[in-house]
């Protein structure tokens, strides 16, 4: 009677481990909870209705969901990176998909971004991708001035920027408030470019001729188109919106042709930030972007955003811009002329 009773133990105890050690190996391990690089999250200053299709589809190809953030019309791009910076204790983005470039350069100097070496990246100009790979541009936009050819004679073109400070346009050009997006870009690069006393003085003059500052780029593209300006200050995306809709404008490429001084480009620029929670779907991310597809996709699609990776064969809806003559400025100066700029604008250009 014992022995049976302790055969039977035994037997019971040799079960109860083999149970366990199925339970351990057999069992499946949180399948119904989601990977950690199963998403991914963007926080995007490049209008929505450009940026997120590309997003979409990138779900579609890779299964990894996108979870993005888009900019206003009126913070463009700076609100974004303030948001990064108020986070930066616990980081929610993890790709910072920028409009343009100088607020990412801060961001970088700031601690706030890590490097990430995606394959595109040798695609690249030198110029366009940081050396440590903080960050890459891509997807250029020219900073034009859109012209309503109703109210402005052929022989009467604005040729620069200078030419918004023109007695003749009083109160009748404009551009958008110089401190947020592309336009609070193009205003460091001045200052980078022509030094803090030159860059004042223009926008000095800019002031004195009654320039119309407006919400944003779009604003202004949209005001010369309507007749309400004869000519502002825009990025080409916007002003491109105008012209395919018939309106009665053109675009003109200050100093990009004929020895000009040259025509402002500012690249999209992606950057990975600093404990981003998602780090391997954002470089997947990040190197899905830089692709030759999404730029020639970006390129001939609403937004005529103009390539940059040596291997993207189309062209930019805005046209053929191969002989354009860019201006040469030093983009990691502009950046920390940034604040100088902003200051002066906030204190001395909008009062």
């Amino acid at each position: 009677m014992r022995r049976t009773c302790r055969i039977s133990v035994v037997t019971l105890l040799s079960a109860v481990i083999v149970l366990a050690g199925c339970s351990r190996q057999d069992r499946p391990q949180a399948a119904t909870a989601p990977a950690e690089e199963d998403v991914v999250v963007v926080y995007t200053a490049l209008d929505r209705q450009f940026s997120e299709p590309i997003l979409t589809e990138f779900t579609a190809k890779t299964g990894i969901k996108v979870q993005a953030v888009y900019d206003t019309e009126s913070t463009k791009t700076v609100g974004l990176a303030n948001r990064i910076r108020a986070e930066a204790n616990r980081p929610r983005c993890d790709v910072f998909w920028n409009n343009e470039i100088l607020n990412t350069l801060r961001l970088k100097a700031e601690g706030l971004l890590q490097p990430c070496r995606p394959a595109q990246a040798e695609n690249y100009p030198a110029r366009y991708r940081d050396p440590e790979g903080y960050w890459y541009g891509f997807a250029a936009r020219a900073r034009v001035i859109i012209v309503n050819t109703d109210l402005v004679k052929p022989e009467e073109l604005p040729k620069s920027v200078a030419d918004l400070a023109d007695p003749k346009w009083r109160g009748r050009v404009g551009i958008a408030k110089p401190l947020f997006g592309t336009t609070a870009s193009h205003v460091a690069c001045l200052f980078a470019l022509l030094g803090d006393d030159q860059a004042k003085k223009l926008l000095a003059s800019f002031k004195q001729n009654d320039v119309q500052v407006v919400a944003g780029n779009k604003t202004c593209a949209e005001m010369v188109g309507a007749g309400r300006l004869a000519f502002g200050l825009t990025d080409t995306d916007d002003a491109l919106i105008e012209l395919e809709a018939g309106k009665p404008v053109r675009i003109v490429f200050p100093g990009g042709f004929e020895g000009g001084s040259g025509t402002l480009l500012l690249p999209n620029t992606l950057a990975v930030v600093k404990g981003a929670p998602h780090a391997a779907a954002a470089e997947r991310l990040v190197n899905y972007l830089l692709s030759p597809a999404v730029e020639a996709r970006l390129a001939t699609g609403p937004s005529g955003q103009i390539p940059l990776n040596r291997q993207t064969e189309a062209c930019s809806r805005v046209g053929d811009l191969r002989q354009l003559r860019q201006m040469e400025v030093d983009f990691a100066h502009a950046a920390q002329r940034f604040a100088a700029a902003a200051m002066y604008i906030e204190q001395k250009f909008l009062k």
